[in-house]
């Protein structure tokens, strides 16, 4: 079932299938717009609120409804998704409803620090639709290559039962085993302008340098990176 919702969520990608950011295959659905500004940041392309990225919630859901089967969890990025509480809720319903009694688990990922989250009701009611949510801003010097996490100050929090089946083993622990290891995915797209390589997933600290290295190497030429002014 499709929501009617006419809500717009501000849009940076949507991506299936998504290994490297949760348990098992899933999709990835990246908001567009983030005022934290966190120091380092490997997705600085998804700080502006481009009204143009806007897209009918009901359009994403759409799209998630019409990706093959296996889908373990969707996992909601940024950009920062707290930014658009009204779309992220419209959002979090829809995918409610989609998956029904299946097991698929929701993470959301934010900037904020978890206790900031609950300060709000509004953004109290959308926690209630997480499985889980990883929380709190990356911090450059603090990024060890943790299974989830950007940097160790970042908190990982389960809120349902099937979140605490997924998501406990990395709560006290690296966890750093299986699927939920720590690493990166390339996505390509040939588009009019060019190829456009998309790396999905959390890489630790330097390893983008050793990538441009390794490309500058191999004679190829990148015009523009997200991580960089």
């Amino acid at each position: 079932m499709i929501s009617s919702s006419t809500a717009a969520l501000l849009l940076a990608r949507a991506h299936y299938p998504v290994t490297a950011l949760g348990p098992g295959v899933r999709a990835g659905i990246w908001t567009q717009g983030c005022t934290i500004g966190c120091a380092g940041c490997l997705s600085r392309d998804t700080w502006d609120a481009d009204a143009g990225s806007a897209v009918p919630v009901g359009a994403v859901l759409g799209w998630l409804a019409s990706l093959p089967q296996p889908v373990d969890g969707v996992t909601i990025s940024g950009g920062e998704p707290f930014e658009q509480p009204g779309a992220l809720a419209e959002l979090l319903h829809g995918i409610t409803t989609w998956r029904g009694t299946n097991p698929v688990d929701i993470l959301v990922y934010s900037g904020r620090v978890f206790s900031r989250l609950t300060r709000s009701a509004e953004s109290r009611e959308i926690l209630k639709m997480c499985d889980a949510v990883v929380a709190g801003p990356y911090v450059d010097r603090l990024n060890a290559g943790a299974p989830l996490k950007g940097s160790a100050n970042q908190q990982i929090v389960p809120l349902t039962a099937l979140g605490h089946q997924r998501y406990d083993a990395l709560v006290d622990g690296d966890g750093a085993s299986g699927d939920l290891a720590a690493r990166v995915q390339v996505s390509v797209d040939e588009g009019t302008e060019g190829r456009r390589v998309y790396y999905i997933g959390i890489p630790r600290r330097g390893d983008m340098a050793v990538l441009e290295r390794a490309m500058t190497r191999a004679g190829v030429r990148a015009r523009e990176v997200s991580w960089r002014p």
